[in-house]
């Protein structure tokens, strides 16, 4: 797993904008779209743990962001709430720089056999 506070990388300038105030929504969406399986976690839940050794043990090696390692976290953390609209928990997992959700819906797709499909469509798995 890689584990980041905040990661900077090479973006398209015309997609987000490059300045320190960006806004949190355009930096989840940032974030979320730099790895195949990307999941914000917060290092005490013990679902985000669930979820990690989900997809570790499936053989993906997703990229976490800690949220409350983050000093900018709490308003990445107020992002993610918004964008999922129903008051969800963490974690929340993007695969392919695609919304999957919370644990309740990686388990849905885990159980009715869409993880593994949408695992190798977006590069994460290759067996």
């Amino acid at each position: 797993m890689h584990y980041h506070a905040e990661s900077y990388g090479n973006y398209n300038a015309s997609t987000v904008r490059q300045n320190a105030a960006v806004d949190p929504l355009e930096r989840v969406v940032r974030l979320a779209s730099g790895s195949a399986v990307v999941i914000f976690s917060l290092s005490t839940c013990c679902m985000c743990h669930a979820v990690k050794r989900l997809f570790c043990g499936m053989g993906v090696n997703p990229t976490v962001y800690e949220l409350d390692l983050d000093p900018r976290g709490k308003e990445l953390e107020r992002a993610l709430m918004r964008l999922l609209g129903d008051g969800s928990a963490m974690p929340v997992v993007f695969i392919g720089g695609k919304l999957v959700g919370a644990m309740d819906r990686v388990m849905a797709s885990h159980i009715n056999g869409t993880l593994v499909p949408l695992l190798k469509e977006a590069g994460a798995l290759w067996l």
